[in-house]
C-alpha cells in the first residue's frame, strides 16, 4: 500500500473530526435558529464517525493485533470518541444559553455572524478532541507539540464565549496566558532533545540513546518538557490556574477542561519519558527524571487534596480533585521503564496510566453532570447548598452523585478503585513503596470532601433558590458516565488487557548501567559534536 494512503488511513480519526468541524462552521452562519441547531447534530456524527474510523481504518500492521502490541492511537482513538459523545451530550445547550444567542432568537438584536457562537463552539470541541488523538499518533517531537497546542488553543476559546459573565473573560486570560508560558518551557525542552540527539522522531531518539545513554543536555531537555507539559494535565507547579478556570468556565466546558487536555499530556508524557526510560535497568530511568517524578508526583496530590478541603465550591473542590488525580497518576509514569511488565494485576505504568484515564474520565464526568443539572438563582449551581436534598428531588441524579464520588475517592466496585490498584502496583513493583504510602493517605485525605458532597445530596435540606432542570441530554449523560464506571469496576479486565497491550514497550540499554550509576552530571557519557556543514549561497541567475 502507498505510505501516503497508509497514512491518510491512520488519520482517518481525525480527519473525520476536522470536516465535522468545518461543516458545523458552516451551518453556524446560518441566519435559521434551526439550521444552526443542526451543529450539535454533526458534531455527534463526527464523533460517532471517528470512533468507527479509528477501528476499522487501521493501518495493514496492525490488523492483526495477535501478532503484537496495540498500538497506543488505536486503544485511545476509540475511548476519546466514546467521551467525547458523552461531553458532547453534557455540552449540548451551552450556545443556546448565550445572551447574544437568545437576543438573536428572540429578535431583540439583528443577526450578526459575529454574534452567534453555536457553529464556533462545536468546531472548537470537535477540534480539541482531534488534538489528542494526534497526541497518541505522535511521531516525532514536531508533530507532539503541534497535536497539543491543537488540543489546548479551542479551549480558550471556549472557556471565554461559553459564558456571559466576567469571571469567564478572567480565567480564559489566566488560562490563555499560563498556557503560552508553559509551551515555551515545553517547546524549549523539545528544542534542548533535539540539540543533544540531533534527531526528532521517538524512535530515533530511543535508538540513539540505548546505543550513546543519556547526556546533560538531554535530561535537562526531558525535564522542562516534563515541567512544561504539567500545565496540561494541571500538575505542580504548573497548576495555578486550575480552580479560577475551572470556576469561571461553564460546567460542560470545565468537564471538558478536565479530560481532554490531562489525556493529551499524559499521552505526551508516555512518549516523552519513554525515549529514556530503560537506560538503567534498576532505575528504569535516569535517577534525576525519576526524581523530578517523585516529587512532582507527591506535591500534585498532597497540594490538591489539601486544597480540595478548604472549598465550599463544588467547581473549586472538583478542579483541586482533578490535581490530586494528576498526582496519582504520575504515581503510575514512575513505572514507565520497567523492563518487564508484570502481571496484570499491577501492570505496567505506562498500561495503569491509559487505564485510569477512562476511569477518572468517566467519574469526573458524572459528578460535573449532576452539577451541571441544577440551577441556581437562575445561574449554574456551584456551592455544597445547591447539592443538598438532591436525593428527595431527583433521586438518580443523587444516586449518579453518589457512584461518581465513590470512582474518585477509589472504592470498590467501581472502576477508580481497579484503575488506582494498578497505578500503585506498578509504583510498587519498582520499589516505590514510599510514594505509595503518600497516596494511600492522599486517598484518605480525599474521601473527606468527596464525602461531603455525598452527605450534601443525601442528608442536606433542599435550597428554595435551587432548582433542577435535568435536560434529557444531561442527564442521560450523567446516567450513562456512572453506569459505565460500574460496569467497568466490575468486568473491566478487557479493557485493562487493551491498556497493557497498548503501553509503549521500553528498550533495555545496551549501555553498562555501572556508567550511568548517578554520581553527578559527569557521570554520564558525553556525546560527540558532529561537524555542521559550511552554508553555501544560492546560485542566482545571471
Amino acid at each position: 500500500m502507498n505510505p501516503i494512503t497508509a497514512k491518510l488511513m491512520e488519520l482517518g480519526p481525525e480527519v473525520a473530526l476536522f470536516i465535522g468541524a468545518c461543516l458545523c462552521l458552516a451551518v453556524g452562519l446560518s441566519r435559521s435558529r434551526e439550521n444552526r441547531k443542526l451543529a450539535a447534530s454533526i458534531a455527534a456524527m463526527a464523533l460517532v464517525a471517528s470512533g468507527i474510523a479509528a477501528v476499522l481504518f487501521t493501518p495493514p500492521a496492525f490488523r492483526d493485533l495477535t501478532t503484537g502490541p496495540l498500538p497506543m492511537a488505536l486503544y485511545l482513538k476509540p475511548i476519546v470518541a466514546a467521551i467525547g459523545i458523552l461531553l458532547l451530550l453534557f455540552a449540548v445547550n451551552v450556545p443556546d444559553r448565550l445572551a447574544t444567542e437568545r437576543a438573536i432568537d428572540e429578535g431583540r438584536l439583528p443577526f450578526d455572524p459575529a454574534n452567534v457562537m453555536t457553529g464556533e463552539f462545536y468546531a472548537f470541541f470537535l477540534l480539541s478532541l482531534a488534538g489528542v488523538m494526534l497526541c497518541s499518533s505522535a511521531g516525532d517531537l514536531v508533530w507532539l507539540f503541534l497535536a497539543l497546542e491543537l488540543t489546548s488553543l479551542p479551549t480558550y476559546v471556549m472557556v471565554a464565549v461559553a459564558r456571559d459573565r466576567a469571571d469567564a473573560g478572567e480565567a480564559a486570560v489566566k488560562y490563555f496566558f499560563l498556557g503560552a508560558f508553559a509551551a515555551a518551557i515545553f517547546l524549549y525542552g523539545f528544542t534542548l532533545i533535539y540539540g543533544a540527539t540531533g534527531l526528532t522522531t521517538f524512535d530515533a531518539i530511543r535508538q540513539h540513546v540505548m546505543e550513546h545513554g543519556t547526556s546533560p543536555m538531554l535530561l535537562l531537555g526531558v525535564g522542562m518538557a516534563v515541567i512544561g507539559i504539567a500545565f496540561k494535565i494541571a500538575a505542580f507547579p504548573m497548576h495555578f490556574y486550575v480552580a479560577d478556570v475551572y470556576q469561571g468556565a461553564t460546567t460542560p466546558v470545565t468537564a471538558m477542561l478536565a479530560f481532554i487536555p490531562k489525556t493529551a499530556g499524559f499521552v505526551a508524557l508516555i512518549l516523552v519519558l519513554t525515549m529514556v526510560s530503560g537506560v538503567d535497568a534498576r532505575f528504569g530511568m535516569p535517577p534525576v527524571i525519576s526524581g523530578l517524578l517523585w516529587i512532582m508526583a507527591a506535591a500534585t496530590m498532597t497540594v490538591g487534596n489539601v486544597l480540595g478541603l478548604l472549598q465550599n465550591n463544588v467547581k473549586r473542590m472538583l478542579a483541586y480533585s482533578s490535581v490530586a488525580h494528576s498526582g496519582y497518576m504520575l504515581v503510575g509514569l514512575l513505572a514507565l521503564g520497567s523492563a518487564s511488565a508484570g502481571s496484570l494485576a499491577l501492570g505496567s505504568g505506562a498500561s495503569a496510566v491509559l487505564f485510569y484515564l477512562v476511569a477518572y474520565g468517566l467519574g469526573n464526568l458524572a459528578a460535573f453532570a449532576v452539577l451541571g443539572c441544577l440551577q441556581h438563582d437562575g445561574d449554574e449551581a456551584q456551592s455544597l447548598e445547591d447539592l443538598s436534598g438532591l436525593v428527595s428531588r431527583r433521586p438518580a441524579l443523587a444516586v449518579v452523585m453518589l457512584l461518581a464520588n465513590l470512582s474518585l475517592i477509589g472504592l470498590p466496585p467501581m472502576i477508580g478503585f481497579v484503575g488506582k490498584v494498578y497505578l500503585f502496583g506498578s509504583a510498587i513493583s519498582q520499589g516505590y513503596i514510599l510514594l505509595v504510602v503518600v497516596a494511600v493517605l492522599n486517598s484518605a485525605i480525599s474521601a473527606v470532601y468527596y464525602l461531603r458532597m455525598i452527605a450534601a445530596c443525601y442528608f442536606g435540606q433542599p435550597g428554595s433558590s435551587t432548582t433542577v432542570l435535568a435536560p434529557p441530554a444531561r442527564v442521560a449523560a450523567a446516567i450513562t458516565a456512572a453506569t459505565l464506571a460500574l460496569i467497568l469496576g466490575l468486568g473491566g479486565d478487557w479493557l485493562a488487557q487493551l491498556a497493557r497491550d497498548a503501553s509503549p514497550r521500553p528498550m533495555v540499554s545496551t549501555v553498562n548501567p555501572e556508567d550511568l550509576h548517578p554520581r553527578g552530571m559527569s557521570a554520564y557519557p558525553r556525546l560527540p559534536r558532529q561537524p555542521i556543514p559550511p552554508m553555501t549561497a544560492p546560485a542566482t541567475d545571471p
